[in-house]
This record gives C-alpha cells, structure tokens and sequence, in this order.
C-alpha cells in the first residue's frame, strides 16, 4: 500500500538560510506521527511547507501526498485533497462569521469532489454535531473567526475546524501551546475522536503531556534541520527526562 504521505531528502530554506536538511518521512493511513524538537530546527516550516506556505523556498527533495507530487498542488487544492494544518498561531479574520466561514470551506471541498453543496439545514445540522466535539458554545461559532477568541477557543476552534472538514492528512502545529489542563483536555479528545484507519495525524510539540492525551504510535525528534531520532511513545518520555543535551550525546555531538 503507498504511503498516504512521504517526504524525501526534503531541503528548504528561508532567506537564503538553510532550515531542513533532508528530512526523511513516511507517514501511512491509521497512524498518529509526533514530531518533536528544539525551537528553530525546522518543525513549523515542515508543517508550512506540507501546507503550501509560499515563503519557504523547497531546494531539494520530493514529497508525495496520496501518490502525487505535492509540489504541483495549489495550496487551495492541498486543502480540497484533504490536507488540514492547524496553526500555532490561529489569526482573527474581522468580519467573516464562523458559520459562512466554515459552510464556504466545506462546499468548496464538496464542489472539488464532485458532491453536492449542502443545504442550508444540512450544514447547521454538521455544525451542531462537531461543535459538541470540542465543547463549543453556540455565541462562540456566531462570532467572527477567532476575534476576541481567548488562546484556548481558539486552539478549540482550529479542532472544530478540522472537524467540519473531515481531512484525510491533519498537521496540528503545537496546538497544544498556551492551553490550561482544561483546554488541553477538550481539544486532545477532539483530536483523538477524529482519528481512524482512513486518515492520519502529525502532531508538533515541545512537550510529552500532550502525548499522554494524544498518543502517538511514532516519535520523530528533529534537530538541526534532520530527523535524528525516531521511536515509539517511550522517546517522548526520554526527551522529557533528559532533555536536548542527550540528544546530542547519543548522536555524537
């Protein structure tokens, strides 16, 4: 079976500044992918780049999504052909409700596929039921996307999306940042109930406590541009244990 996605000997700097090295990574329908790292080694521009970021510049190296070079993908097509990223970041867009926000997205999905657009009441049925999935109130999906959101709505809300589009390839870049115990709660079930056999997750982050939520079946460290180091769960906790300095020891540093 082909990979759902794989990237190889990827290269890709920034301002003539060299950020991936060669990174190599296969990711298969069904699994869960952690990816883990020290600030500045590359995880949110792999995480960009996946997406179709256009400030990255990719110098070497292929990735394939369901066996076509991503790189000939628009970064409108990456989204209708089921690839979701989930900011650290998540911005306010004024004056644009989440409900039309979120009702264009999935028709334009649908349209792309060759479905059907929903009606008006199929699509507020959608909503109501993946709104429960992250606890969303109904003045919370009313408003405008993410404007006055607190840190935690809005890393709620990024679920709620991903959610409503059912993506085949999910990229939660440290959705886990700035969240109370709550929060991280809410949204790591989230994740963990829109996980299945058809569709697979990379999931960035600094810290093992949100793999004690989401677990994942691979840890990835990436560290000085590569992938130094992959295992299962038990890597995380290494990390955490021991921090950095052992990864540049057991890699001869």
């Amino acid at each position: 079976m082909a990979a759902l996605l794989e990237i190889k000997n990827l290269h890709v700097s920034i301002n003539g500044k060299e950020i991936l090295k060669g990174v190599n990574l296969t990711i298969n329908k069904g699994e869960k992918h952690a990816l883990m790292g020290p600030n500045g080694n590359g995880k949110s521009t792999l995480a960009g780049v996946i997406a179709g970021r256009d400030i990255f510049d990719v110098t070497q190296g292929e990735i394939y999504y369901k066996g076509k070079n991503l790189f000939d993908l628009s970064i409108e097509d990456r989204a209708r052909e089921g690839i979701f990223l989930g900011f650290q970041y998540p911005v306010e867009i004024q004056g644009v409700s989440m409900t039309n926000f979120m009702r264009t997205a999935l028709n334009e999905i649908r349209k792309y596929r060759g479905q059907t657009a929903l009606t008006g009441a199929e699509f507020m049925a959608l909503m109501e039921e993946k709104k429960k999935i992250v606890e969303m109130t109904a003045k919370l999906s009313n408003r405008s996307v993410n404007e006055g959101f607190s840190g935690g709505e809005k890393k709620r809300n990024e679920i709620f999306q991903m959610a409503m589009l059912d993506p085949e390839f999910a990229v939660l870049d440290e959705t886990d940042s700035g969240l109370d115990i709550d929060a991280l709660r809410i949204v790591a079930s989230g994740v963990n109930s829109l996980h299945n056999k058809t569709n697979a997750m990379l999931v960035i982050t600094h810290y093992q406590r949100l793999l004690d939520y989401i677990v994942p079946d691979f840890v990835h460290i990436l560290y000085e541009g590569k992938i130094a180091m992959s295992g299962d769960k038990d890597l995380a906790i290494k990390l955490e244990q021991n921090g950095y300095e052992w990864v540049k020891k057991e890699l001869g540093l």
